[in-house]
């Protein structure tokens, strides 16, 4: 194949290589905490089987709720850019 006739290719910058490879381990370093946590309620705080439950529940249905408001809500907006930047 004739070098020249293959389609040019937009190569990643540095800073974006950089900035994948510390959104990769801040994503791996965090997700793996969460299986973590029930443990160290149990273990190290002394939380029984129902309060971790009930942590764990609390925690998932807020979040689940929030997530139904936040979708609702940007439906609604016209301009969605500040939503998204506010996360």
């Amino acid at each position: 194949m004739n070098p020249a006739a293959s389609p040019s290719r937009t190569r990643l910058g540095r800073n974006v290589l950089a900035l994948a490879a510390v959104s990769f381990l801040t994503d791996v370093a965090s997700d793996m905490t969460y299986p973590l946590l029930p443990v160290f309620l149990a273990s190290v705080l002394g939380a029984s089987a129902t309060a971790v439950g009930a942590i764990e529940g609390a925690a998932e249905s807020t979040a689940a709720l929030l997530k139904l408001a936040s979708g609702w809500w940007s439906d609604r907006l016209a301009r969605r850019k500040p939503l998204v930047l506010a996360g």
